[in-house]
């Protein structure tokens, strides 16, 4: 249908890409804030834009950190050693046009402290980076990834979003498409390889925020000083 009524309209002059490029980090960074506030960890890794090879990967070990209280972050931290209340991780912080983060968090309960989670968080990074994932966990993402994707087309307002969206991103609205094979070639060895190649120290940046109780103002009595 698109190629019938638009295909004979002539393309226009593409505009020039802006270019966002962050200098290549070499060390972990760090930043500590202390407010007499909700205790928080966070950290992101150094990530492609969505146009990398690898998008779909990434896509793949959000789904396997976050999708609910079957993700691996929910169950080893807030399920099994009940140490956060909430854990999570997920890919193109802030955005996907630009090279961004794959960035994970998590809220500690009471009587824990972020470096707690730091350590777990970790451990789970490693597992990635050294096991395989299970034959049901790649079929899950596999089957909710495809799920989502044709979900959005069920209406002719989501097919048109959907379409103007993959041909303002990509140039060629056939890359919606496109997306489905790319979810079904993910294996096991790629999400390692991925892993390994993200979760590394020199491209860490960790944020903690630490509770600190306010210091009491001081009062004047008056009168002069």
């Amino acid at each position: 249908v698109l190629e019938k009524y638009f295909g004979r309209i002539p393309a226009g002059p593409k505009p020039a890409e802006m270019t966002t490029i962050e200098p290549k980090q070499f060390a972990e960074r760090t930043v500590t804030i202390r407010e007499a506030t909700q205790p928080f960890y966070l950290e992101g890794y150094h990530r492609p834009d969505y146009r990398d090879k690898d998008d779909a990967v990434y896509d793949a070990i959000t789904d396997l950190f976050s999708n609910g209280r079957t993700a691996r972050l929910y169950r080893s931290l807030v399920r099994d050693q009940k140490i956060a209340a909430a854990a999570a991780g997920f890919s193109g912080f802030p955005g996907e046009k630009y090279p961004g983060l794959f960035a994970v968090y998590a809220v500690p309960v009471p009587g824990k402290t972020p470096a707690q989670l730091r350590d777990a968080i970790h451990k789970e990074l490693d597992r990635l980076k050294n096991e395989d994932v299970s034959d049901a966990e790649l079929a899950m993402f596999k089957t909710r990834a495809r799920a989502d994707l044709l979900r959005g087309l069920a209406s002719n307002q989501g097919l048109a979003q959907q379409l103007a969206d993959y041909q303002t991103r990509y140039g060629d609205w056939r890359e919606l498409f496109r997306q489905l094979e790319a979810y079904d070639k993910v294996s096991k060895a790629d999400i390692r390889r991925v892993a390994n190649q993200l979760f590394v120290d020199s491209n860490r940046t960790s944020t903690t925020i630490e509770f600190t109780r306010p210091t009491p103002a001081v009062v004047s009595k008056g009168g002069a000083q």
